[in-house]
């Protein structure tokens, strides 16, 4: 097959690119570099740099049999300082997306958000993911979208970013680890995660393509929470306490059973086996 993955050269598109072509198909990625790493680059891989807001048509770059959409300005933090940007760049850019992909017939794999779960309003990266999800289903109701939505659930794991705003717990931990710091927590640390492993995330995301899975919501989660605490300890370093962090939930858990019952996905990595493998790496 012929695949576009936007933000490939992003954390989980990096990992889904070097995926699919093990497995021989021709992909190419669309990122804007904003976050993606061009050391990211997969051999085999057309890459190109083109910002998904600016794009109404894809088809210069060839026939494609499917499009996933990972493309996003992710995190909660940042959101809150520019929402305007989060809301063009996850809403706007989907929607100029979905439409293409229904006037050419290309199904299309969206890249949600386990924060849904905390409510549309609680930041603007959460809100901005909404809309996304919504526009995704109108063009399902309307214009004959051919679409499936993942959520993921605090993905960790190869490429992932180590450093700079858009970092996620466990990078930026392994980043303080390997220069000798002590972890940051935000609050008291009995948040509870769902650590998902990005190699599950690719096997889910390439499952509901390989079923032909559309006109679905699938969660992508671990299905078992550590709290903050808990990870901190099995990294077993110093830690310091610091000022919560507002707009994010107390509690992720996936508890949906759908992407097992429909796509037979089962997430078979566990984030304490992951650190107990990193520590004796960096030994």
């Amino acid at each position: 097959m012929k695949i576009i993955i936007t933000g490939g050269a992003g954390f989980v598109g990096t990992n889904l690119i070097a995926k699919l072509l093990e497995e021989g198909h021709k992909v190419v990625s669309i990122d804007n570099y904003n976050t993606g790493l061009k050391s990211n680059h997969q051999e085999g891989c057309l890459y190109l740099d083109r910002d998904i807001r600016t794009i109404s048509d894809y088809s210069a770059w060839g026939d494609f049999d499917i499009i996933y959409h990972l493309a996003a300005i992710a995190r909660i933090q940042p959101s809150f300082m520019n929402p305007e940007e989060y809301f063009t760049t996850n809403a706007n850019a989907t929607m100029k997306l979905a439409k293409y992909c229904s006037e050419k017939n290309i199904p299309l794999v969206y890249a949600g958000s386990s924060s849904h779960h905390s409510g549309k309003f609680k930041n603007p990266y959460t809100f901005s993911k909404d809309i996304g999800e919504e526009i995704i289903q109108l063009f399902q109701n309307h214009y004959n979208l051919k679409a499936t939505i993942v959520r993921f659930y605090n993905v960790y794991g190869p490429y992932q970013l180590k450093e700079g705003g858009y970092t996620t717990l466990i990078g930026a931990w392994e980043k303080r680890v390997e220069e000798g710091m002590s972890l940051i927590i935000f609050g008291d640390g009995t948040k509870r995660r769902d650590f998902t492993h990005v190699d599950d995330i690719v096997n889910g995301l390439i499952l509901v393509s390989t079923k032909q899975a559309w006109n679905f919501i699938f969660e992508l989660g671990k299905g078992q929470n550590y709290s903050v605490n808990e990870i901190a300890s099995a990294f077993g370093i110093e830690v310091e306490y610091q000022k919560n962090k507002p707009g994010e939930a107390d509690i992720t858990l996936c508890t949906d059973t759908l992407a097992k019952e429909i796509l037979g996905w089962s997430p078979k990595k566990d984030i304490i086996d992951y650190i107990k493998e990193y520590l004796v790496c960096k030994k």
